[in-house]
């Protein structure tokens, strides 16, 4: 028995690290690559995210899923969602009304560089919201989506509509935006963009504001369950990729487990599990519960998105380039 344990720890040891030796034209692929033996802690963790999306991505039978927090989109990550949606990357889409929210007011104007340690006294004499090291212009912001907000609103009640799921109504918001804009994608590709959380937002509360007048109007958020649950069971395989926690996050893995939980799944976030979090719980964590197949490629990425995100896209669409080559 003795000899049996040292033969396994032996074998565990098959993988040594690696200095990395990066060269002067080394692209992003290259070096994920290294990451694999080179990279300790995240660094590794990142390059088996990235080998898990690729896979994800490969498979034709695969639905998949993209769900993220709402802050993400006043960065310029925002430009990383929309290309993705842009090449029908995913197939539905969960995130929340913030989402919504920094899509609309983005497209028409525009937020700013700060800081983390900016004086929010002053700002708020500015009429200036910080988001982060975000500004966020008062008039770029609460009136301008509420101006946008309640023409979209108006004109589908003159059509008619009066019993609308979410995912129907971002449908048509998107329709009336440009192409900065990932609801535009997502409406152009029918790729359905499901918020659990509607009215926790600007436009939930137009939402709210408009009905006041219109009592008829209703959103049917139990449309948007239906809608899910057609996508999880027609689904041969579901895989996701999990950008920040919160409903989001929970809202995917809750519908994946009527198929048996993900069969591919990549998370991030900078969340730490020992408060009990959902946010900070480990994709393994989901394993027990279910939502995630105890035989799936899955790997939790501790890291900030917005900096992560840039290389993680620039890898799949090198990967995808190659592919076509």
């Amino acid at each position: 028995m003795v000899d049996g344990r040292k033969k396994a720890n032996r074998d565990i040891l098959g993988n040594p690290v690696r200095d990395y030796d990066i060269k002067q034209y080394d692209d992003i692929q290259s070096i994920l690559s290294e990451m694999a033996n080179s990279g300790g802690f995240e660094s590794r963790n990142l390059a088996y995210g990235v080998d898990i999306l690729r896979s994800m991505m490969s498979e034709h039978n695969c639905t998949k899923f993209l769900s993220f927090v709402g802050s993400l989109m006043s960065t310029g990550a925002r430009g990383i969602i929309r290309d993705m949606l842009k090449n029908n990357m995913f197939n539905v889409i969960i995130t929340t009304c913030g989402a919504i929210d920094h899509d609309i007011a983005r497209t028409y104007d525009k937020y700013y560089a700060g800081d983390f340690r900016m004086d929010d006294g002053m700002l708020l004499e500015n009429k200036i919201h910080r988001l982060g090291n975000v500004l966020v212009p008062m008039e770029n912001y609460g009136p301008l989506i509420e101006e946008k907000v309640q023409k979209c609103l108006n004109d589908m009640y003159k059509e008619g509509r009066r019993d609308v799921a979410t995912y129907e109504m971002i449908s048509y918001m998107g329709s009336t935006l440009d192409e900065s804009s990932f609801l535009y994608w997502a409406n152009k590709n029918k790729i359905p963009i499901i918020v659990p959380g509607i009215v926790d937002g600007a436009v939930g509360s137009q939402v709210w504001l408009f009905y006041q007048q219109h009592k008829d109007f209703k959103i049917d958020v139990l449309k948007d369950q239906s809608k899910l649950s057609d996508v999880v069971f027609e689904a041969k395989k579901s895989g996701a990729f999990m950008i920040g926690g919160g409903i989001s996050k929970h809202h995917t893995l809750w519908w994946n487990q009527f198929r048996g939980g993900l069969d591919y799944a990549v998370y991030i976030t900078t969340a730490h599990e020992w408060d009990g979090s959902l946010s900070g719980a480990p994709v393994t964590e989901a394993i027990s519960w279910g939502k995630v197949n105890s035989r799936a490629s899955q790997i939790t990425i501790h890291g900030e998105a917005s900096t992560l995100l840039p290389f993680i896209y620039a890898a799949l669409r090198a990967s995808t380039k190659k592919k076509q080559e």
